[in-house]
């Protein structure tokens, strides 16, 4: 017998499991599939209330108060997000590859928890938080590693947060709080430090962008979970497997960019869908479990 949320979307699963099963699967994740870790997203149904825009490359690059405000905000919210865990989304996605169902993921996330949860072929298509890159000399440092260094050169700095932001960083509840907040530079070279991922206005780098493509190649089915596909990045990848016509199962909360190209839509938690799947698709059955 299975719990009674697992009962209450079985209806919903069938389709999903009749499509994916027997199939090599490609899945593409989004923040949705973060969100029961405790990692806010930007346009779920709880962001949409609060939608805010993201820093953009060329503020932070060209403008020092901006890089002050992004390093004062990360710093008091890294804590949290470094302490994230895997939830049973990223779990069940682990079973799946492990199991021989899934290829690989192709993920826009940035908290390193498919790594995290044991799953090996991940192509991140933006990037990680856990890691800072050099824009002078391209030396990485562990984003742990900053977080010592920024407490040291901000001694006392401890403004109080209302909440985490999307971006890892976090909402500060004093306005200006950043503003005499020190920032780091390179060891290396003196240089300017960013967190390693793609920012808004920049592009996904030529080299993760053939990974990804390898991957999707390697699969006769597209599984996307907890991605609205607002972005452009992850949005291509539907609309290649539907002018492959490659089927494309959608599993999130809410409707999507790429809804019209979906051959199955569940509209459910990543958390409480893919358990489920992974129970069905592991066991071997076309059926939901019962």
């Amino acid at each position: 017998m299975i719990s009674n949320v697992y009962t209450e979307i079985a209806p919903q699963l069938a389709p999903l499991l009749d499509l994916l099963a027997g199939r090599r699967v490609v899945a593409l994740t989004g923040a949705g599939c973060s969100t029961e870790s405790g990692i806010p997203d930007y346009r779920g149904p709880e962001t949409r209330r609060r939608a805010r825009n993201p820093i953009q490359f060329r503020a932070f690059v060209g403008d020092h108060e901006s890089r002050a405000r992004y390093w004062a905000r990360s710093f008091v919210g890294w804590p949290k997000l470094h302490q994230a865990r895997p939830n049973p989304a990223h779990e069940a996605l682990e079973t799946l590859e492990r199991a021989g169902h899934l290829t690989g993921l192709i993920t826009q996330n940035v908290d390193r928890l498919h790594h995290a949860a044991g799953s090996r072929r991940v192509v991140e298509l933006h990037g990680t938080l856990t890691e800072v890159r050099c824009l002078d000399c391209g030396v990485l440092e562990d984003r742990s590693a900053l977080q010592r260094r920024l407490a040291k050169l901000n001694p006392g700095f401890a403004p109080s947060a209302r909440e985490l932001a999307p971006d890892g960083d976090a909402e500060l509840a004093r306005a200006g709080a950043w503003r005499d907040f020190a920032v780091p530079v390179c060891l290396a070279c003196g240089g300017v430090l960013k967190p390693n991922v793609v920012f808004f206005g920049e592009h996904v780098p030529r080299a993760v962008v053939d990974d990804a493509w390898a991957l999707f190649a390697q699969a006769d089915a597209l599984l996307v979970v907890g991605s609205s596909l607002a972005v452009f990045s992850g949005y291509r990848f539907v609309r290649r497997a539907a002018k492959d016509k490659l089927p494309i199962a959608i599993v999130n909360l809410g409707p999507t960019r790429g809804d019209e190209y979906a051959t199955v839509r569940v509209d459910a938690h990543a958390g409480t869908a893919l358990p489920a799947l992974t129970r069905a698709l592991t066991a071997g059955v076309r059926a939901p479990l019962t």
